[in-house]
């Protein structure tokens, strides 16, 4: 058997397909081959989070693994020069924490009101050892994250501000399942510090999508896909 560290990776830059692979080890309710995953999550504690409320700090020891029953969490880390670079979001269904040093390397936390199921990371190990049909699941998992954090990588370093907030907002409609019509839990601060844009940049490009009609905005967290494929052509 191999050693949980060796299959656990850091939580990627959560952003586009997020959720096949979390979906596998820990939300198909109605799928009889998840049964092993249900029984993990089932020996979890239900832990509840206030808005902005702190899960853990960089630097914590590393000893849970989480899923998201409700809202949304955002894990970050502060730069030298007191900035802040959002890494990854996670929604309803969704599993972070899994760490491959003994500490977290970014800090997490509540971006709204937020339940979450905690499993002792000595606990998944166990269930490793006597469930191992649960590896090819955490395999599944980090290989997925490891896209995310490579599509993530090409959109810092090759998009512009315009293709970077089409990017997330695609990336947005298809994970949380909400088709054209989707209520972003995250503020424009943090889909700022997660494209690495300031706040002015993001909402000027979400006003000249709304001019061109690709999208409407009912609200500053509510956005209406009114034109998909040009948005999707945007999104490259």
């Amino acid at each position: 058997m191999v050693a949980l560290a060796t299959v656990e990776m850091r939580p990627a830059l959560a952003y586009r397909h997020g959720t096949d692979a979390t979906r596998s080890l820990g939300s198909a309710a109605n799928d009889t081959d998840a049964a092993p995953a249900r029984d993990l999550w089932a020996m979890g504690t239900r832990q509840t989070f206030a808005r902005n409320r702190e899960i853990y700090a960089e630097g914590n020891s590393a000893d849970r693994v989480f899923k998201v029953v409700s809202g949304a969490v955002r894990t970050f880390q502060l730069l030298e020069d007191g900035r802040r670079q959002v890494n990854a979001f996670y929604l309803q269904g969704e599993i972070f924490g899994l760490e491959a040093s003994e500490s977290y390397r970014f800090s997490a936390e509540a971006i709204v009101a937020t339940q979450l199921v905690v499993v002792k990371r000595d606990v998944l190990r166990r269930h490793l050892l006597i469930q191992p049909e649960l590896m090819g699941d955490l395999w599944r998992m980090t290989a997925s994250e490891l896209e995310r954090a490579q599509r993530h990588f090409a959109l810092l370093g090759r998009k512009n501000a315009v293709e970077r907030v089409a990017s997330f907002l695609i990336a947005m409609s298809e994970r949380t399942h909400a088709g054209d019509d989707v209520e972003l839990p995250m503020s424009r601060q943090d889909i700022a510090d997660f494209l690495g844009l300031t706040i002015e940049t993001v909402s000027r490009t979400m006003t000249l999508l709304e001019e061109q009609r690709l999208i409407e905005l009912p609200s500053a967290r509510h956005v209406v896909i009114r034109n998909r494929r040009p948005l999707e052509a945007l999104d490259g």
